[in-house]
């Protein structure tokens, strides 16, 4: 029996918790920006004050962020585009006053191959042409394709590509696909690459489709098979693992692989899998309960999930969800320079179910206000012996919707309840706890739009 004075759910007694409410919590207030878009993939504010836009038949657009008006600059005629393969990601020059380049990625067809290149197009201020080849021929497929791009302040493109739908090319280091390349912005090699001549810069991704940079560390999103999504941080020379290792090295197996290859762990994994995609990091006061935070939106999962990272960026400490469900599939995010938020739907994609309007672009701005004191709460577990099932009891002062959320302090473990709506009373929830590993966790119930959290143990 573990003896503790943190509140724990054990198959042999019932604990109460007595939460505190939170003396702050968030609601996000949505504003639509744009309209009768087709897939967007790459949403970026551009020097310009524009958000720039791919949609991934193949079009490129300057959107206007307040009054939403949509100019298109260059419809690239050879994309093409079928299952996940089209117009991907797009990054501008850093310079762009002197130097106006612009960074796609995209897919084609030669004969019956599906190949993917990265190309550099010029902007002369109304439009985008000099279409210059900057590598070429990187196999493609309807599926795990990447692929999005970030120029680093060493003016250098990282580029990430899936793997085509063969997994063992990920390990392969004279194939281009499953991994994090590197090139010059004219499409040289960088000399400090490691693997002299290769563009490779790290190895062993399934499909990365977020990436972004801050303070001298890289971070993705990428999607696992039907397990261990995951947030990586990627390093020069790091095998990720796929397809032998998925999330982290916790199987014999994995772990002997993992030792014999230099694999990175992920900070962050989910599973069941949530389908991660669009990432930026969070810098600005503007919302300063996200401050040094990854954003993240999901395709499968459909929501904007925001990670707080601790004081070395290396390590995620708490998960916070918005957007659950409203918007549908979310594919891309960005952050102005001064902290305004925008994410793009991905509903028309083939996946996804269009709603009027579709696909959109919409700003997210956060309200804070103070959570009232009269909602503290007595929440009770009400184990049943040897059994894998439990009951939380539940005083509920106001009408509200329930959710219950329980994520081990690693953040490797998650289980969510749902309870829907329920009128202020008593109410007594069933919990399946069957997949629920004993150990620690942060217990979140979620009440609308307030969030208390408390530490739980669950011991077997």
């Amino acid at each position: 029996m573990l003896t503790s004075s943190l509140p724990r759910i054990a198959c042999v007694a019932i604990w109460s918790i007595l939460l505190v409410p939170a003396s702050l919590s968030q609601t996000l207030s949505l504003r639509t920006v744009a309209t009768g878009l087709d897939t967007p993939w790459e949403i970026l504010w551009g020097p310009d004050g524009w958000l720039w836009v791919t949609e991934r038949a193949g079009r490129i657009s300057r959107i206007h962020p307040e009054t939403g008006e949509q100019r298109l600059i260059v419809t690239l005629g050879d994309v093409y585009e079928q299952g996940e393969s089209g117009l991907l990601g797009m990054a501008l020059h850093p310079n762009f006053a002197d130097s106006p380049h612009v960074f796609v990625a995209y897919t084609y067809r030669d004969g019956s191959a599906i190949l993917e290149r990265i190309v550099r197009l010029t902007y002369d201020g109304s439009s985008l042409g000099d279409m210059r080849i900057l590598l070429d021929r990187i196999p493609g497929a309807t599926i795990h394709d990447g692929c999005r791009l970030i120029v680093l302040p060493d003016r250098t493109l990282l580029v990430t590509t899936g793997d085509a739908n063969v997994a063992s090319r990920s390990q392969d280091v004279q194939s281009l696909n499953g991994k994090v390349l590197r090139i010059n912005l004219d499409g040289t090699i960088p000399a400090d690459n490691p693997i002299p001549g290769s563009p490779v810069w790290s190895l062993g991704h399934r499909n990365a489709q977020g990436l972004t940079y801050y303070d001298g560390i890289v971070y993705s999103s990428e999607h696992g098979p039907n397990n261990d999504d995951e947030i990586n941080i990627i390093e020069r020379g790091r095998n990720y693992g796929w397809p032998t290792v998925m999330g982290y090295c916790d199987s014999p197996d994995e772990q002997d692989f993992c030792q014999a290859n230099n694999v990175a762990e992920p900070i962050a994994a989910w599973t069941p899998t949530i389908a991660p995609c669009g990432l930026a990091y969070y810098a600005s006061d503007r919302i300063p309960e996200w401050r040094h935070s990854l954003l993240l939106v999901t395709l499968k999962a459909a929501r904007l999930v925001v990670l707080t990272l601790d004081s070395t960026r290396r390590r995620v400490v708490s998960r916070r969800e918005f957007l659950v469900n409203q918007l549908g599939r979310l594919r891309a995010v960005c952050v102005s320079p001064n902290g305004r938020v925008f994410v793009g739907t991905s509903n028309r994609d083939g996946r996804g179910t269009p709603r009027t309007g579709d696909d959109r672009i919409v700003e997210l701005t956060v309200a804070t206000s103070s959570v009232p004191e009269e909602r503290s709460l007595v929440w009770f577990f009400e184990p049943e012996p040897a059994a894998d099932h439990a009951h939380m009891h539940l005083r509920l002062p106001v009408s509200s919707s329930v959710a219950l959320t329980l994520v081990d302090i690693l953040g490797r473990h998650r289980s969510t309840w749902d309870f829907g709506f329920r009128a202020d009373g008593l109410h007594r929830f069933d919990l399946d706890t069957s997949t629920v590993a004993a150990g620690m966790y942060i217990a979140t119930l979620t009440l609308g739009s307030h969030r208390y959290s408390r530490p739980l143990i669950i011991i077997r």
